[in-house]
């Protein structure tokens, strides 16, 4: 099979680049790079859902479109295809969401990430990227992944109030007080 699907990637800040914003995570050079991205992609999307289950869909969808559209601006000229930018947006946004929110599980999650995927900074900076490696796309993907950590902060789990319980029980005992209380006046022995 001799097909080549990258002229659906994002061409930088050209009218026929421009579906790529929707269609660049959708389409690879190969099979390798196919196969590079499954894995990394699969494992932050079960992060993102496990974790983030009512946010999961909006922010995977809002790194998408907001990491396309910062590779279409800044981008080489040149196709842009491949989830790497995807991948690079969900590593940005479950890291920063962990240590914005102080969450312990959250934070563990950024941990891992950071552990399992520290190495992906090299390949954003031109520098040091390979020619062939469209460090715009993964630039735009942790750009976009940083922005989302911080709007969607006050959204989905948070980190648990430790005094929440205490303030419940000193609800309740002054409820059964004040309840003690009325049905003392109440009762027929006081009623002249």
């Amino acid at each position: 099979m001799d097909w080549d699907f990258t002229r659906l990637g994002v061409y930088p800040m050209e009218k026929k680049g421009v579906f790529g914003i929707f269609a660049h995570p959708l389409v690879h050079a190969s099979f390798k790079h196919l196969f590079a991205n499954t894995i990394p992609l699969l494992f932050l999307l079960w992060c993102l859902f496990y974790f983030y289950k009512d946010l999961g869909a909006l922010i995977f969808f809002f790194v998408w479109i907001l990491g396309g559209i910062i590779t279409f601006i800044i981008g080489k000229p040149g196709w842009h295809v491949g989830a790497s930018g995807l991948i690079y947006g969900l590593a940005f946004f479950l890291f920063f969401s962990g240590i914005i929110r102080k969450h312990v599980p959250l934070i563990a999650v950024s941990l891992l990430v950071t552990f399992l995927y520290g190495g992906l900074v090299w390949d954003m900076l031109p520098f040091f990227a390979r020619d062939s490696v469209s460090w715009e796309g993964h630039l735009g993907g942790a750009i976009a992944g940083m922005v989302a950590s911080v709007l969607f902060a006050g959204k989905g789990p948070q980190k648990p109030d430790p005094f929440a319980d205490e303030e419940d029980e000193e609800e309740e005992e002054n409820e059964k007080k004040d309840s003690d209380c009325e049905n003392e006046n109440t009762s027929p022995s006081n009623i002249v």
